[in-house]
């Protein structure tokens, strides 16, 4: 697929998202994080080795996981959210506590004070589109991207999971979409309608 469909495409589900009613964005981020909560490991009640959690802070138009934060700090684990430290290069990621003052980043994105960077076990991963086996088509910065990739390099695999609105699912509407060779495949992707391809485990091996 050339860089302008998948534009195209990126325009299409940012339209979508716009026209998503309050109504539908507050019940399907309730979902997300319903399900969440029944993933995670340490939030069904069990007790769980602490883990580093990656989430974002939403946009707009994203779902809101951020109930979910509140959750993970209650249960023992450290949340951080992604910082861009430097355009065009890898995120870094950064304590998260509820009540910490927080700056706009890059893009508008709201960001933890820059502390200590911290390698997530899992990360939360915003996703616009994405297929039936977790291939994500972000937003077009790649910033996820190239994080993804330096972890590999450094032989650092966190568990990735995409974020998406039930209306990100691509399979049906673009058959043709296929990702390109940097994009980084996600273990999986949870939107509102389920898990795809299935539910990962949820506690990764260090």
């Amino acid at each position: 697929m050339s860089k302008n469909n998948a534009d195209q495409i990126r325009m299409s589900l940012r339209a979508e998202r716009a026209a998503m009613s309050a109504a539908a964005r507050s019940q399907q981020s309730q979902q997300l994080c319903l399900q969440l909560a029944q993933w995670l490991p340490g939030l069904d009640g069990k007790k769980s080795a602490p883990l580093i959690i990656a989430a974002f802070w939403p946009l707009a138009d994203e779902p809101d996981i951020t109930p979910v934060l509140h959750t993970l700090i209650q249960a023992g684990h450290i949340v951080v959210l992604p910082v861009v430290a430097v355009r065009s290069a890898p995120l870094e990621f950064h304590r998260w506590l509820p009540g910490a003052p927080m700056t706009a980043g890059n893009f508008g994105v709201m960001e933890p004070i820059r502390t200590q960077a911290l390698q997530p076990d899992i990360l939360l991963i915003p996703t616009l589109g994405y297929t039936g086996q977790a291939d994500r088509l972000g937003y077009g910065g790649g910033y996820y991207d190239r994080t993804l990739a330096a972890m590999q390099k450094d032989a650092h695999t966190p568990l990735t999971i995409g974020i998406a609105w039930s209306e990100g699912l691509l399979t049906d509407k673009y058959p043709q979409y296929q990702p390109q060779g940097h994009d980084m495949p996600l273990h999986a992707v949870l939107s509102p309608r389920g898990w795809s391809p299935a539910e990962p485990h949820a506690s990764p091996s260090k």
